[in-house]
């Protein structure tokens, strides 16, 4: 269900987001404007908008104003508050035009629609890698930075993202939550059952270069790519060395 423009008259041309009153699109507006002049002081997130620094300051004090009268629980904004009672009555007003899906809030379509337009707006500064989402591009600094905030409780050992520790709690608990359909043969990861669907299916998608053989996992060209590195047969008569066939024609250009 879309925002109904008789009740909501007021539209903005930028993102589509339409407003009841025309005060609350002019304020919008200023939303899209680059410069942010109200600073944060105890983190230095800028905002286009002191109302929107000071709902945000609310984050640092704690403060929960908003209460669900569901469930009591507590919210230090109304937004956040109203997404959270479609929890309750699964209402999901904001529609994908292209698959169908629906979602409770406009944040959340937007970031689903990146996955069809393949739009990566979030850029590393360090390698250059580009990720959909900004908190998928967080997760990834911390692999540059070392940070491994997550730690598991079990054995000790750290991890840089959420998600990594999720999947190695599953090695102390033996939760296998992902299942073949073929052969019944359960997983601890998806990816794992991703690997293993290809034996069934007789997808073979890693190359050998040297001897031009396929495999159905990585790991699997990867140990028999070691099978080749005590075959050298190609010796060079420029500095002595023995090599690959396959490596043989680039290393003599580089001579």
């Amino acid at each position: 269900m879309q925002q109904d423009p008789v009740l909501r008259p007021f539209h903005c041309e930028i993102c589509g987001k339409n407003f009841t009153l025309k005060r609350d699109l002019r304020m919008h507006l200023k939303t899209h404007v680059v410069k942010k002049a109200f600073s944060c002081e105890l983190c230095g997130k800028r905002f286009a908008l002191n109302s929107y620094l000071r709902k945000h300051i609310r984050t640092h004090a704690g403060e929960k104003p908003f209460q669900c009268e569901l469930c009591r629980k507590e919210f230090s904004r109304n937004s956040l508050l109203s997404r959270h009672i479609r929890t309750h009555t699964g209402e999901r007003p904001f529609h994908c035009d292209i698959c169908g899906k629906d979602f409770v809030d406009n944040s959340t379509l937007k970031r689903h629609i990146r996955i069809h337009t393949g739009e990566k707006p979030f850029h590393c500064e360090i390698c250059e890698r580009e990720f959909a989402r900004n908190s998928h591009l967080r997760e990834h600094i911390k692999t540059h930075t070392g940070e491994k905030p997550y730690h598991c409780e079990i054995c000790g050992k750290d991890f840089s993202q959420n998600s990594y520790l999720k999947e190695h709690i599953k090695i102390h608990t033996g939760e296998k939550p992902f299942q073949c359909e073929i052969c019944g043969k359960d997983f601890s990861r998806n990816s794992h059952l991703k690997e293993h669907i290809k034996i069934h299916t007789g997808e073979k998608p890693f190359h050998c270069e040297i001897c031009g053989k396929d495999f159905s996992q990585n790991s699997h060209l990867k140990e028999h790519v070691k099978t080749h590195l005590n075959d050298k047969p190609y010796h060079c008569e420029m500095c002595g060395n023995s090599l690959l066939c396959y490596y043989m024609r680039t290393h003599i250009e580089v001579q």
